[in-house]
């Protein structure tokens, strides 16, 4: 079963100067250190202060471990050589998005100047999980039902409660800094992929896009890979966090596929009722609470997290990565990385001390066999 949901992830990661705890826009450097030795390749994005890796083709919960792994250390190993560090983290505690360099790449250039100071501000770092569904079909219909699920899926990964040196009252602030760009957060729903490939084509034809890629909903159906993309995560610091979020994403989606191969679907919602959970997600994280559209009352998200993971459970057999869907349940009891953050900065007053807590716990269970803790 793992075979046919195939997993990818992408990461994207802050590069860090370990004296100064500040952001430094060095991507162009960090490629020219890179060799044909290292087992990354690295990828700039708008900001220079920013590099993105990602994971191969996985079949199965175990390869995505092993890939993570594997990317994170070889990243830092080349941001050593350049004198700075990665950072996982949603947003910076306190570089200041002015202070920023913007990649010369055309399509930045171009974004930056559509976008002006909403994409110059856009200093985020986020968590990219795709799900392999080859049957078009198939794949509109899986992503109309999971956009319900996204809120979920945002509480356990909040890692973005400082930007420009405020705390910012949220978990992930992130979330909102995000949404000042056009063609993003919770999308609606489609009845086909026809209709979904006709409102592309249309963006397209009137000059709003140039390629379906610069669509940045929550989700969205990839318009290269046969893919579901799931977007609205923050990053967390932890490898296991992430391990923990990708095996659900892919027991969410094996769980659908299977309810809708029997003429059995879940319950389709409203953009905007969803769009209510996801705003509490952010503001409070694993600790708040979520409407139950289903029963129309609020129940504590630690709840909603275990009534998912039951959901999910059987398909998670199937996959072989029961163990890792329920790690999801440790980050309820635990907490997420906003959490750790806002604990460090009330204990010692310092944003310094809460960068070095994300560099530390980037490189946790990141050892030169190609294994990890659990």
């Amino acid at each position: 079963m793992s075979r046919e949901f195939t997993l990818g992830v992408e990461e994207e990661f802050q590069i860090i100067d370990p004296k100064t705890r500040e952001l430094k826009s060095l991507i162009s450097q960090l490629i020219e250190a890179h060799t044909p030795m290292d087992e990354v390749a690295l990828q700039p994005e708008l900001h220079q202060s920013v590099v993105e890796v990602a994971t191969g083709i996985c079949d199965d919960i175990e390869a995505v471990r092993r890939d993570v792994i594997k990317n994170r250390r070889a990243a830092n190993k080349i941001a050593e050589r350049v004198g700075v560090r990665i950072a996982a983290a949603s947003t910076h505690p306190f570089s200041h998005w002015e202070e920023q360099e913007i990649s010369k790449k055309e399509r930045y250039v171009q974004s930056v100047e559509e976008m002006q100071d909403a994409a110059r501000g856009n200093l985020i770092f986020g968590l990219h999980v795709h799900v392999g569904i080859e049957d078009r079909e198939l794949a509109i219909d899986v992503y109309n039902q999971a956009r319900y699920f996204l809120p979920h899926l945002l509480a356990l990964s909040c890692s973005s409660p400082f930007f420009n040196g405020r705390k910012t009252g949220l978990c992930s602030a992130r979330t909102l800094i995000f949404k000042r760009l056009p063609r993003t957060g919770i999308p609606e729903r489609f009845f086909s992929y026809g209709e979904f490939e006709s409102f592309l084509n249309t963006l397209v034809a009137t000059g709003c896009i140039d390629n379906g890629r610069r669509v940045w909903w929550d989700l969205r159906p990839h318009p290269t890979y046969s893919t579901l993309e799931f977007r609205i995560c923050d990053l967390p610091p932890l490898v296991k966090d992430t391990i923990a979020i990708a095996a659900l994403v892919q027991a969410l989606v094996a769980k659908l596929v299977w309810l809708r191969r029997r003429n059995l679907s879940f319950n389709i919602y409203r953009s905007a009722m969803v769009d209510e959970n996801k705003w509490r997600a952010a503001r409070y994280g694993v600790h708040g609470k979520l409407i139950d559209w289903g029963k129309k009352k609020e129940a504590p998200f630690a709840q909603l997290a275990e009534e998912l993971v039951e959901f999910v459970w059987d398909l998670a057999g199937d996959l072989g990565s029961r163990k890792e869907v329920e790690d999801a349940m440790r980050i309820v009891r635990e907490g997420t990385s906003a959490d750790r953050q806002i604990a460090t900065f009330e204990r010692t007053g310092s944003l310094e001390a809460v960068v070095d807590q994300l560099l530390e716990e980037t490189l946790v269970d990141i050892v030169d066999d190609n294994s990890a803790a659990a």
